[in-house]
């Protein structure tokens, strides 16, 4: 079973920011994601930290506990030179890659979701193939889901260094 608490996790969770480095495109993008997630009633973390040291651009977190990553491509450069997101499916049941208008949907590997997205929106081109999360690993996830969302609230409610 994974180590889910500890100061570790706690230092690792504060430590992460409570605005996003997704810039321009990729934001706009990661914004839409979040819409359409949301609208389906999941809620949704941007650039979540995984135990494998990667951030997830979008984590999205289901009523009945299902989890989906989202990898934001900007543009096809994006895509080519990422080496990672093949890391990111041991943490979801589904894994989709979030491309925006004119990217071409060919460079995307037929074994993972596709979205395409804009900020207002999007829409699934095709599903990612589902793989269930071993019990151990869906609690560890959603554990860590949970405190960081928690955490960033409470950043916004009493930021630090505001003093009393």
């Amino acid at each position: 079973m994974e180590n889910i608490g500890g100061p570790d996790l706690i230092e690792e969770l504060q430590s992460t920011p409570v605005t996003t480095s997704l810039a321009g495109v990729a934001c706009g993008l990661a914004r839409g994601v979040c819409r359409y997630f949301a609208a389906a009633g999941y809620g949704c973390l941007l650039e979540v930290p995984l135990r494998s040291g990667r951030r997830a651009d979008v984590m999205a977190l289901g009523a009945k506990g299902d989890i989906v990553i989202v990898e934001i491509k900007s543009g096809p450069q994006d895509f080519r030179t990422d080496r990672k997101w093949h890391e990111y499916p041991e943490f979801c049941d589904r894994f989709y890659f979030a491309v925006g208008d004119g990217f071409p949907e060919a460079l995307i590997p037929g074994e993972v979701g596709l979205i395409r997205a804009d900020r207002y929106g999007a829409a699934p081109i095709r599903d990612g193939p589902l793989h269930p999360l071993a019990g151990a690993r869906r609690k560890a996830v959603s554990l860590r889901f949970a405190r960081l969302a928690a955490l960033r609230l409470q950043v916004t409610l009493d930021p630090p260094g505001a003093g009393m």
